[in-house]
């Protein structure tokens, strides 16, 4: 098996937390310039490209910047630093659980993406996590949905994260959550509930279809009070939106949902009222570099059972 070559360091430091975008010339393509192929390959458009280059943000792996003249040369690395969204500021903060010299495991709130992706780059978790502690080398081994709550695990190693992120790929890793739903007096559980789940690209909501299943949740009732109830919920696999798929499915859907059972979503950047009431609770595995046996619970609230009426209101 030939052995994977890493690509070069960036000579560009990050940006408010943020990494600069990289990009490999890929080999097979005959363009003339580095400019053309980067006006063909991004959305940005010739203007802003060319913009770009005039003013030497587009630099090559030594940090010398790219001229619209220079020559495409196959397997090169350019790099450059995107133009960041007016992002709606969350007002809630990331706590830090625990902290060492190889992770960082934060309590993420409600709203706050884990990981820059579209429309939300500087306003994640991550980043902000990477200015507060001062650690730019900083990676998520997981991601938790923007709507979901709770805790994450980061890397503070590069080298290492690999280690981390092959726990949760070979389900190393115990994780609870807990939700607040409606009470189903008729719902028996508890219950292992098996599906297959689909997503695809550009719908909001992910869909049970028929087949082999591909997603299995354990559902507890931990207590209920009128109509409300609280859940303990245990992925066994991690198919998107797999807990408030099967959620939906049994007749419960989680509170301040905005895809299930019924689409009404997205939520608005900067509508903070009713957040889903959707929390991981609990990370538990061993530290596949110290050997350390670690358990990890949220402190967090669920506002829906803990203060009803604010949440509603």
């Amino acid at each position: 098996m030939r052995r994977r070559i890493p690509p070069p360091p960036s000579p560009l430091p990050q940006r408010d937390g943020v990494d600069p975008v990289r990009v490999r010339l890929p080999a097979g393509d005959a363009w003339a310039t580095v400019r053309d192929h980067l006006v063909a390959r991004l959305a940005a458009g010739a203007g802003v490209i060319d913009r770009m280059l005039d003013a030497g943000q587009i630099v090559d792996v030594t940090g010398r910047p790219v001229t619209r003249d220079l020559a495409y040369v196959p397997g090169m690395f350019v790099w450059f630093h995107r133009e960041l969204p007016d992002e709606e500021q969350v007002p809630f903060a990331v706590d830090v659980i625990y902290r060492d010299e190889h992770l960082v495991v934060a309590d993420k709130p409600h709203f706050l993406a884990t990981t820059p992706r579209g429309s939300h780059v500087a306003e994640t978790a991550l980043a902000r996590l990477r200015r507060q502690l001062g650690i730019p080398t900083l990676g998520a081994a997981h991601r938790l949905d923007r709507l979901t709550a709770g805790l994450v695990l980061f890397t503070v190693r590069p080298e290492e994260r690999g280690a981390y992120q092959s726990l949760f790929r070979d389900k190393q890793v115990t994780k609870e959550y807990e939700a607040v739903a409606p009470y189903a007096p008729g719902l028996a559980l508890p219950r292992t509930v098996r599906s297959r789940i689909v997503k695809e690209r550009g719908v909001l909501a992910a869909r049970e279809v028929e087949g082999e299943p591909n997603a299995v949740s354990r559902v507890e009732l931990l207590e209920h009070e009128h109509e409300r109830a609280r859940y303990r919920l245990m992925p066994r696999t991690g198919q998107t939106h797999q807990l408030r798929v099967h959620m939906s499915a049994l007749g419960v859907p989680i509170l301040g949902d905005p895809l299930y059972p019924v689409v009404t979503g997205p939520v608005p950047d900067g509508d903070f009222r009713r957040p889903l009431q959707l929390l991981a609770r609990v990370l538990e595995f061993t530290d596949p570099v110290t050997g350390h046996e670690h358990r990890f619970v949220s402190p967090r609230a669920l506002r829906a059972w803990s203060s009803y009426e604010e949440w509603a209101g």
